[in-house]
């Protein structure tokens, strides 16, 4: 096979036969070629993952509990559940909880709208059918997603810390086994099938398998298959492996290629000890599923293939998965000076209206038309509602909570990506800290237009900006990165898409007493603003909404203007704080993160949810930066009287502004603006989606 229509450089295939010290034949030039280029090599990102900090496979939840965090991204939303599903039971776990980040089309349109219902039931229907409550997410509106809508999809499970299967265990002499669904070239040239009743077969089996001891390792059936599985377990093992293709199961026989790339969506690759598979085959059988030998671990570090008896493919183990690190050309966006720059003259001409089309547009509505549709309770270890900034679960034999903030900002990223990577991380962080969670970790998802693009070198320049805005905040406020995923095909025939960078970051609550959420405010409460009164304007909602650079609520949106600037020594005290403030189990209090629509949507928010309106000033404030502006450390807290003295203690050396007090049934700030509560309830409610 010509290497150049293998997808292979002069200089990669010169290297192959450097390697070997001979000319591949034409199966091996395919599995290098089917693993080294972008898809599964990541050969122009791989340098960017050296920048995050403390990568680690579990998170420590405490009294021997450990949590393991999968993220993928598929635009079907039913493989994207199904793939993290296998990855959390890969890691030794039961699947707890799943999250999911929606970027979808403005709905206003058949086709949007559609899609959107689409992708919710293909969520619900695997998560309710396998029994795994979705507790959250993020759904982000922009027209760029018309026709391709990215779908991020989360999940966690717990796992004794005494009690893990670790992956880099392989020993010669165990056996390779395909369980579940037969090979073909799923997710290569076939579609993938399969559904929630396989897949729950699948889960219940290997639980059982793992609860048994039968298994030394397993792995999800998925980027690259056999290829990439077999091979990634053996070389972390520092072992060889044998495989079989006259063994392997199949639903159509595919080239040798086809049959180790392909992908079926319930399948698990295990690695099951010599006298351990008569046990574990008697399991799968009580399951009703397949479970083949495809080959050995060996102790000689080759990966060999054999077919009718004959060796057909035979590499340096780690040859397959060994792709060099490439560094792309890039250079910032032509237009980055613009993006950049706010807007001169942003000023609100009705306020009122503002805020209405804020909390009514699709920007800024009610999730509960997505969210109802899954069951977040299952389990029942589900300690919030859907619908807030942060979920919860119980952690179990504890009174502690493990909690989750997702966010992503791909206007912000689109305007500054650096500024715009690390106000989402550091967004979800302070989500945390309110909610009283210490860090734990996160898991992110890069979804990026493609970085080799000759034609863009700006696509690796925005990428390269994102990671180091993330990894940067990740350092300083030792944050470990726990699970990622890439994709780097964030295009259609209509040009690229935003770049998202999604994050989901976890922390824990030692006592479920000290969990802090919005919708508990009473007639009397004083408002507290704890940090700067303005953030920033720019790439904000109400910038893309209303200034005249943005296009309103439908059509292209034109983001501008760079974000919050990040400043590491303001979290930290905004964390501290907001923590030890949780903690005061005698002040009773609610509140909110300043995030998407500014203070202004946080006290609607509040309004809505507690049923009671508020007055507030800001007197000697510019009134569109201080309702409308996002980002930084920043948060709204409602407080009693009789508590306000102790929770101003707990915030003694921070910014802490008293806006007002809540009383009445209008959302009224001073000389500004004068809103009904069942007028942002009525637009905030409303149904966008049927």
């Amino acid at each position: 096979m010509d290497y150049e229509e293998a997808g292979l450089s002069s200089g990669e295939y010169g290297r192959i036969k450097e390697i070997l010290g001979r000319v591949p034949n034409d199966l091996e030039t395919e599995l290098i070629s089917a693993m080294w280029p972008d898809r599964y090599g990541f050969k122009s990102v791989r340098s960017l993952f050296a920048r995050f900090p403390q990568q680690r496979e579990y998170i420590d939840c405490h009294g021997g509990w450990g949590l393991a965090l999968k993220i993928g991204r598929r635009n079907r939303p039913s493989t994207g559940v199904s793939g993290v599903i296998r990855d959390i039971l890969a890691a030794g776990t039961k699947p707890a909880a799943l999250m999911d980040g929606l970027f979808l089309g403005i709905p206003d349109s058949e086709k949007s709208r559609a899609l959107t219902n689409g992708i919710v039931e293909g969520i619900s229907d695997y998560g309710n059918a396998l029994g795994i409550p979705t507790i959250g997410g993020k759904t982000f509106y922009d027209p760029c997603f018309e026709d391709n809508s990215p779908v991020n999809i989360f999940s966690c499970g717990f796992v004794r810390l005494d009690n893990i299967a670790d992956s880099r265990s392989a020993r010669p002499g165990d056996k390779v086994a395909l369980l579940g669904s037969k090979t073909g070239r799923d997710g290569a040239a076939e579609a993938q099938t399969g559904g929630p009743f396989e897949e729950k077969l699948l889960l219940e089996c290997c639980l059982e398998l793992l609860d048994k001891g039968l298994i030394v390792s397993m792995r999800n059936m998925s980027a690259a298959g056999i290829l990439s599985l077999s091979g990634e377990i053996a070389r972390e093992s520092g072992t060889g492996i044998r495989i079989v293709c006259d063994s392997i199961p199949r639903r159509s026989e595919p080239a040798p290629q086809g049959i180790f790339i392909g992908e079926p969506r319930e399948g698990m690759l295990l690695i099951i000890e010599d006298n351990k598979f008569g046990d574990a085959e008697a399991v799968a059988d009580y399951w009703g599923l397949e479970c083949a030998v495809l080959g050995q671990v060996t102790d000689d570090g080759r990966y060999r293939v054999e077919l009718g008896g004959e060796t057909i493919a035979d590499l340096p183990v780690a040859m397959p998965g060994d792709a060099s690190a490439t560094d792309l050309p890039m250079q910032p966006p032509d237009n980055l000076e613009e993006r950049s720059s706010q807007p001169a003259g942003l000023k609100s001409a009705d306020p009122a209206a503002d805020l209405l089309e804020l909390v009514g547009s699709v920007h800024g509505s009610s999730r509960r038309e997505i969210w109802t549709q899954y069951d977040c309770q299952v389990q029942l270890r589900t300690a919030t509602e859907p619908g807030g900034a942060v979920s919860a679960l119980r952690i179990p034999d504890s009174d502690s909570l493990v909690a989750f903030a997702m966010e992503a900002e791909p206007w912000k990223c689109s305007t500054d990506a650096r500024a715009g990577a690390m106000e989402t991380m550091a967004s979800s962080i302070r989500a945390l800290a309110l909610f009283g969670a210490d860090l734990l970790g996160t898991a992110i998802c890069l979804n990026f237009p493609p970085p080799e693009s000759p034609k863009k070198p700006e696509n690796y320049f925005v990428l390269s900006e994102c990671v180091d805005g993330l990894a940067e905040v990740c350092r300083d406020m030792e944050c470990p990165v726990v699970s990622g995923n890439v994709s780097q095909w964030e295009e259609t025939l209509n040009g690229a898409a935003c770049a998202i960078p999604l994050v989901v970051t976890a922390g824990c609550v030692s006592h479920w007493t000290y969990m802090v959420t919005g919708g508990h405010a009473g007639e009397g409460d004083d408002i507290f603003l704890v940090g700067p009164m303005a953030g920033s304007l720019g790439a904000s909602r109400w910038q893309v909404l209303f200034s005249e650079c943005g296009s309103g609520a439908s059509g292209s949106v034109a983001a501008r203007g760079s974000t919050w600037k990040y400043d590491a020594e303001a979290e930290r005290e905004f964390i501290v704080r907001a923590l030890l403030s949780s903690r005061k189990a005698d002040i009773k209090k609610s509140a909110r993160v300043i995030a998407g629509g500014g203070l202004a949507v946080a006290l609607a928010k509040e309004a809505i949810c507690a049923g009671i309106g508020m007055t507030i000033d800001i007197a000697g404030c510019d009134a569109t930066e201080a309702l409308f502006s996002e980002g930084g450390p920043r948060a709204v807290y409602i407080i009693p009287p009789y508590s306000s003295e102790k929770f101003l203690a707990c915030w003694d050396g921070y910014p802490v502004t008293k806006l007002g007090v809540m009383g009445g049934a209008s959302l009224i700030v001073k000389d500004v603006l004068d809103v009904p509560c069942a007028e942002l309830k009525d637009a905030y409610t409303r149904k966008r989606l049927s």
